[in-house]
């Protein structure tokens, strides 16, 4: 029995791959684990309360679309947050961004532009599902570099003109996973100029947007409503994982423009796996309160301090402007972080399991993925163990 050949050459997933270098291995002290980007901070204490009032929504088919009343809340947190009104039938609830990241481009990328194989741009590291999708909709996924040259966000704009011209979709990051770089308003505005020059939609992944030192990163949509760009060239997308240290609700958002949107449900409406009613009263509740969102926050912001404390005297510490995670340097990120778990029990992600070769060279293979999700306590014992082990 044949298999397809579009997912044949895919490495490993990162964190199967990262148990198989270090489960073999003995750890070097009591395990610490700052790998995976799983908030660890309270949810908000009324869950319990909304999912108990509601428990009844079992008994049904859930809204494919989303609720009214989430579709509301999402409305108004869009408004509160980038000042933007965007009518309900604009949005969708999809189960986390990870589906959300794929099923649009399953419905939104052509099978051909321009009479060629389309293309998908994605930033190299980057979040995996970029890579999937482009190849499930028969794209060509092309990588580019997202480097300290760059300012650690990919510059689409240096690409030639020929190869605009048969991209369909440009994912963004921002704030980025890993690097935590923030795209500046302007960065968007080029970035969506370049989209209407070129005949391509800008898929902007925002789920760290809540997530901040001081000032709060620009969203494509309120920069889009600014500069008057074509809504159609905009998807963005929005989760309650990392703002509300939820990521087993599987609760996030997409908002699109009116085109777009109506392809997106369309496709929903046959494939999709919609959020349980039970949950997307939930999902209402938690986008429409933010005390829990600025507690959480706070407690990030302690320990970007931790960080910057640790790593300050580092010349090569790049201290993230945004989301959970510490992109660090090193000589090469698999034995970093081999000699880091046999040597203090410290668990990371080497940086090349997020990216690909491309021209022989892999932009992560230099560094290390750190989340900064456990307590302050824990943060400050394995930051420290790690600078001791790793830049001593």
């Amino acid at each position: 029995m044949d298999f397809p050949q579009r997912f044949s050459n895919l490495p490993a997933y990162a964190f199967p791959r990262l148990r198989a270098l270090l489960d073999p291995l003995p750890a070097g002290g009591e395990p610490i684990a700052m790998t995976i980007g799983e908030p660890k901070h309270a949810m908000p204490a009324f869950v319990g309360e909304v999912l108990a009032a509601n428990l009844q929504g079992f008994n049904r088919y859930p809204a494919n679309d989303g609720t009214e009343p989430l579709l509301t809340a999402i409305s108004g947190w869009l408004k509160r947050r980038y000042g933007v009104t965007i009518a309900n039938d604009r949005l969708i609830t999809a189960n986390g961004t990870r589906e959300a990241l794929f099923n649009a481009a399953v419905a939104l990328s052509p099978e051909t532009k321009n009479g060629q194989r389309p293309v998908i741009l994605t930033p190299n590291p980057f979040y995996q599902v970029y890579a999937i999708a482009a190849l499930s909709v028969g794209a060509e996924p092309v990588y580019i570099p997202a480097t300290a040259a760059t300012g650690h966000l990919p510059d689409y704009t240096a690409l030639p003109p020929a190869l605009l011209d048969r991209v369909t979709i440009a994912y963004l990051c921002s704030p980025a996973n890993p690097q935590g770089a923030v795209a500046s308003a302007d960065y968007w505005a080029e970035l969506l100029a370049l989209a209407e020059k070129h005949d391509f939609r800008v898929f902007a992944d925002e789920c760290y947007a809540e997530i901040y030192r001081d000032t709060p990163p620009p969203g494509i949509l309120e920069v889009a409503a600014r500069i008057g760009a074509d809504p159609e060239r905009v998807v963005s997308f929005h989760s309650l994982s990392k703002r509300s240290n939820l990521p087993g609700l599987r609760s996030g958002f997409v908002a699109a423009g009116p085109q777009s949107m109506k392809a997106i449900r369309q496709l929903r409406a046959y494939a999709g796996a919609p959020l349980p009613d039970p949950l997307q009263a939930v999902a209402a509740a938690v986008w429409s309160d933010e005390a829990h969102v600025a507690e959480s926050r706070a407690l990030y912001q302690r320990k970007y301090r931790i960080a910057d404390e640790i790593f300050g005297g580092l010349n090569a510490y790049m201290p993230p402007e945004a989301g959970f995670f510490l992109w660090l340097p090193v000589a090469d990120g698999e034995q970093a972080t081999v000699k880091l778990w046999q040597e203090t029990g410290v668990r990371v992600l080497p940086g090349a399991y997020l990216s690909r070769e491309v021209g022989g060279e892999n932009p992560g293979a230099g560094y290390i993925r750190v989340a900064l999700v456990a307590s302050e306590d824990e943060t400050r014992r394995g930051l420290t163990l790690l600078r001791n082990c790793l830049y001593a």
